[in-house]
């Protein structure tokens, strides 16, 4: 067989794509299949029916992570592993996650409909939690797997009803017997909408994913004094907003100091008390840095927080760390069987960093990670207009078909295809 012929059936992706639509779909045509809810079992059962009928062999862990295997011709080398999530925002698209499941599921339909067994096992993997809207943090079940979160305390984690995820994972039977930990993955891809506009205003098919920008969140607190705003005149004011104001030119002009890949993001701004006629007592607002690589992250965290230090008048100013994620590349030999996958179907490429969190973050701690993303229209993601269209569905789907058979079966690919 002339593997460089072999593709997806585009029908069937996308008659899974809107199988899968239906469970959940909210009044805007949107999803709601919410982290171990009734939605999601039904969706997650959905996939299984499918992999059932291809001979997938099921397991499920204790946090509710699903595995589907299918042997190689040598099963003791470790699997070439696809994997993404099924649960969605509460008002979420028909595409964040899904596809890159759904699409593996078409990889593996393909491959046993075309009598391809190859090297490696091939396994397709679930995780439980990645959106993070039901149950904090995102990015849950990867998460547990890899040792970055502790099992025990992820699963006292409660929604806004105090239901826990241990609770939820018995409640929809999702609680697997195996312990939730990592094996050995010789590669691990994950394909996925951009969820941003790069891709669709560079006029490019594939995003080849080098890796994920780092992050730092930080909550700040400028602290004045409550006082009337009529009788108290501007220069004996404590005013936290007065201070804001530059500040807050300084933060965006250390952002533009480091470049394009810079990103600095102000979220969130509250003053307290909050009335309209009280000179507040305290401003409160968020900062979101990021950057590709760790050093400049490094480096811009440093600089803010000497901003902020430097941040003079009649208010006090404090600065928390919330919440920290490194920068992550991912593995050489998956970004380059992505890269030759795509050369070799015609398909137009580009390397790109993420800038959304994904499940390979947490993946690649124990196992090497590609990422293959595709544009989706005008960049929406996390949202109910959120749209890819077939052709590129599609497109993503054969890169990561072939660059699969690139990992899993290098022989048989390097003598047919290169």
């Amino acid at each position: 067989m002339n593997l460089s012929q072999l593709a997806i059936n585009q029908t069937r992706l996308l008659e899974h794509l809107n199988a899968m639509a239906d469970i959940g779909m909210t009044p805007k045509g949107g999803s709601n299949r919410q982290a171990l809810t009734d939605e999601d079992k039904r969706g997650r059962q959905l996939f299984l029916d499918w992999s059932s009928q291809i001979g997938g062999k099921v397991r499920r862990d204790q946090m509710g992570n699903l595995f589907v295997r299918w042997p190689g011709q040598d099963n003791t080398c470790p699997a070439i592993l696809m994997s993404s999530h099924l649960d969605t925002q509460p008002t979420g698209g028909h595409y964040d996650g899904v596809y890159g499941v759904l699409a593996a599921l078409e990889v593996m339909t393909t491959l046993r409909e075309a009598g391809i067994t190859t090297r490696h096992p091939l396994e397709i993997a679930v995780w439980t939690n990645e959106e993070g809207a039901r149950f904090a943090p995102a990015m849950m079940g990867s998460g547990v797997f890899s040792g970055a979160l502790d099992q025990a305390s992820m699963h006292q984690s409660a929604d806004k009803s105090g239901i826990t995820v241990y609770d939820a994972l018995m409640e929809t039977a999702q609680w697997g017997d195996i312990p939730c930990r990592p094996f050995p993955i010789a590669a691990a891809l994950e394909l996925h909408i951009e969820q941003g506009p790069i891709l669709e205003n560079q006029y490019r098919d594939i995003g080849i994913v080098t890796g994920v920008q780092g992050m730092n969140w930080f909550d700040v607190t400028l602290t004045g004094e409550t006082t009337h705003a009529g009788p108290t005149p501007m220069t004996m004011r404590r005013d936290p907003v007065a201070a804001l104001a530059p500040l807050l030119s300084s933060l965006y002009a250390l952002a533009a100091r480091h470049g394009e890949q810079s990103r600095l993001t102000i979220g969130d701004i509250k003053t307290l008390p909050g009335a309209r006629n009280t000179v507040p007592a305290q401003v409160i607002f968020s900062v979101d840095l990021r950057h590709p690589e760790q050093s400049a992250l490094e480096t811009m965290t440093a600089e803010f927080q000497s901003i902020c230090a430097e941040c003079h008048g009649a208010v006090a100013v404090s600065v928390t760390p919330v919440w920290h994620s490194p920068a992550v590349q991912f593995n050489p030999q998956c970004i380059d069987a992505i890269t030759r996958a795509s050369q070799q179907l015609g398909y137009t490429a580009q390397p790109i960093v993420s800038g959304a969190g994904h499940d390979s973050v947490y993946l690649s701690r124990v196992a090497p990670v590609g990422m293959i993303f595709i544009p989706c229209k005008d960049g929406i993601s996390h949202n109910e207009l959120e749209y890819a269209s077939p052709e590129q569905l599609t497109k993503g789907a054969n890169v990561l078909l072939h660059a699969v058979l690139r990992l899993a079966a290098p022989d048989i690919h390097q003598k047919e295809v290169i």
